[in-house]
């Protein structure tokens, strides 16, 4: 008897043109390092009183798939997911600069296959979005990425999909890239920041209706842009942005060891909201650092991310 193991599984996907349809054609594998992809459903119970004080009726109700995969980030393979959690498009023009991915508000839905290869069994999940999307930047790991999926539903299958192996890039890490932050529009660099957290979160929901016990769309709310920066305390430079309540501007970069992939996220406007600079022990104190990023006229958007040039 064989049980299924976490090294033997694989997770692909494929775009969908329909939400909750698998189009045709072969899925493309995601180098990955965790997921709790899974389908649940409500539960629909009687409400009648019985004088021996047990229940008759426990009925599954509406179903909705979803789930969390965290990555070690890196060039291109998940630029279909950042396209997904920013709802918009890769801006290749002009050829001569940078792509750039804006906020924007047209949703793109996956099929996901979980393969447990060594059972032959696979649970194929669709209609699935990116709801939000977190970002780990700090000393002494990658990149880390989680991708907090919203789906429509899941079946299980004997045989899995034809899956192309994806060409995997170096993950990004902390260490080859650079980290700003100014005035709106004069960001520049700063040597004491010691990590950055952000998330991108689109307030993703399924909707529910009479006849169905699928959700036959997905809505979308505000992209609230949020994250958290902590820097040593060396003196009054970031603590005053947020005593005088000072919009600024946040640029980070990260690069894998090629030097050659660096990607960029950019947050044109932004208002730090607090400055906790606790004293935690007898080693360096540390400033930290919460704050929501807003729409910048210039920029038009409140976040944005570059890659290299591909067109």
């Amino acid at each position: 008897m064989a049980f299924a193991q976490g090294s033997r599984s694989g997770l692909s996907y494929i775009e969908e043109t329909t939400f909750g349809t698998t189009p045709a054609g072969n899925f493309t594998a995601i180098p990955y390092n965790t997921h709790s992809l899974n389908l649940t459903k409500d539960r629909v119970t009687g409400n009648e009183i019985q004088p021996d004080r047990m229940l008759r009726v426990d009925r599954h109700g509406n179903r909705q798939s979803g789930g969390d995969i965290t990555v070690d980030l890196r060039d291109g393979n998940f630029d279909p997911f950042l396209e997904s959690a920013l709802q918009s498009t890769w801006d290749t023009s002009p050829s001569s600069l940078p792509d750039v991915l804006k906020v924007g508000t047209t949703p793109k839905y996956f099929s996901i296959e979980d393969a447990a290869q060594d059972i032959s069994q696979f649970r194929l999940f669709t209609g699935m979005s990116v709801g939000s999307m977190s970002f780990s930047i700090a000393p002494k790991q990658m990149v880390t990425t989680t991708m907090t999926m919203v789906g429509k539903d899941m079946t299980m299958s004997g045989s899995g999909k034809t899956v192309n192996t994806a060409t995997v890039a170096q993950p990004f890490d902390s260490y080859s890239g650079d980290l700003s932050i100014g005035d709106v529009g004069a960001a520049s660099a700063i040597a004491t920041v010691t990590s950055l957290d952000f998330s991108i979160d689109n307030a993703m929901n399924a909707t529910f209706v009479v006849g169905d016990d699928s959700t036959p769309c997905l809505e979308t709310g505000m992209a609230t842009v949020e994250g958290t920066m902590t820097a040593y305390f060396k003196d009054d430079t970031l603590i005053d942005r947020f005593i005088d309540e000072v919009e600024s501007e946040l640029i980070v970069s990260v690069d894998d060891p090629t030097g050659a992939n660096t990607y960029t996220f950019g947050f044109p406007k932004i208002k730090i909201n607090g400055a906790d600079v606790p004293v935690d022990g007898q080693t360096s104190r540390i400033v930290t650092l919460p704050f929501v990023a807003l729409y910048d006229d210039t920029e038009g958007t409140n976040f944005y991310i570059e890659r290299p040039e591909t067109a």
